[in-house]
């Protein structure tokens, strides 16, 4: 099945209303293990900047919510988030307008073809890199974008998984556009390397524990939805009853140093 129409279906009750946006965003938050593993992160590298004025390239910012989260608790950063879908980046501007958010725009731009030159503080890029052919002129690109001392953020899937279903939620079975299952740690070192970066550190994330909770909390109810819309009314009672074992994998992927996995999280430095 698609991830992508099941997105867009919720993505279209929650585009105008500021409050069901909101609580999307938490939602997200709760429900998706890469968001605790990126934001922990984007937590540790903004802090450093204290109140410095920063610039956050957003790169594939899809519904916003990694922006959203930036605008909110760093007020000294302005995020620039872009994507290739049109309706996606006109959604997050009225959004982040209508929430008073004026450090956070947007724009439609492919990543393969910017040309922006040490701009940036930092670059985030989530579940983005796996739909890009050319990733290492992608990566070439960001490091053109980024200022000299700035850091480079990369969430993918990994190549560790058995099957294609056995990756997180941007998994190849919900999302048929990939044009790789994922990287291994020494794929991405050596790509991001030939591309210039340095102090570049590998994690894996969805260990055991994470791809028990992603099995329960996420590939099962996709499954349903896949089925049928009308499940949407049966998932209050699905979450009910397994949302606190699956948080409590959550919990321990999160704690553990995970040997292996299904995602990857690459950090790099532009010297």
């Amino acid at each position: 099945m698609q991830y992508d129409p099941i997105k867009r279906s919720i993505g279209n009750v929650v585009r105008s209303h500021v409050v069901l946006r909101k609580l999307f965003y938490v939602l997200l938050g709760l429900l998706f293990l890469r968001e605790w593993y990126v934001k922990s992160e984007l937590r540790k590298i903004l802090s450093k900047f204290s109140n410095k004025k920063i610039q956050v390239y957003d790169a594939g910012s899809g519904f916003g919510q990694y922006a959203y989260f930036i605008a909110k608790n760093f007020k000294n950063a302005s995020v620039y988030g872009v994507d290739v879908k049109e309706e996606q980046i006109n959604d997050c501007n009225h959004f982040f307008k209508k929430a008073k958010l004026p450090n956070a725009t947007f724009a439609i731009e492919d990543l393969t073809k910017i040309t922006h030159e040490n701009r940036f503080d930092v670059v985030l890029s989530v579940d983005v890199m796996e739909h890009i052919l050319e990733d290492v002129a992608v990566f070439k690109n960001f490091y053109r974008a980024m200022k000299s001392g700035g850091t480079l953020i990369i969430n993918t899937p990994s190549d560790l998984a058995e099957d294609h279903d056995d990756h997180h939620e941007g998994s190849t079975a919900f999302v048929d556009e990939h044009v790789r299952d994922g990287y291994s740690a020494e794929d991405m070192t050596q790509k991001l390397t030939e591309a210039g970066f340095t102090n570049i550190r590998t994690t894996y994330t969805y260990g055991f524990w994470g791809n028990l909770y992603w099995h329960l909390a996420l590939k099962y109810p996709m499954q349903l939805l896949g089925v049928s819309k009308a499940f949407f009314a049966f998932l209050p009672i699905y979450y009910l009853f397994t949302f606190p074992i699956a948080l409590l994998f959550m919990l321990l992927d999160f704690s553990v140093k995970n040997e292996t996995g299904t995602g990857l999280m690459a950090v790099a430095e532009k010297p």
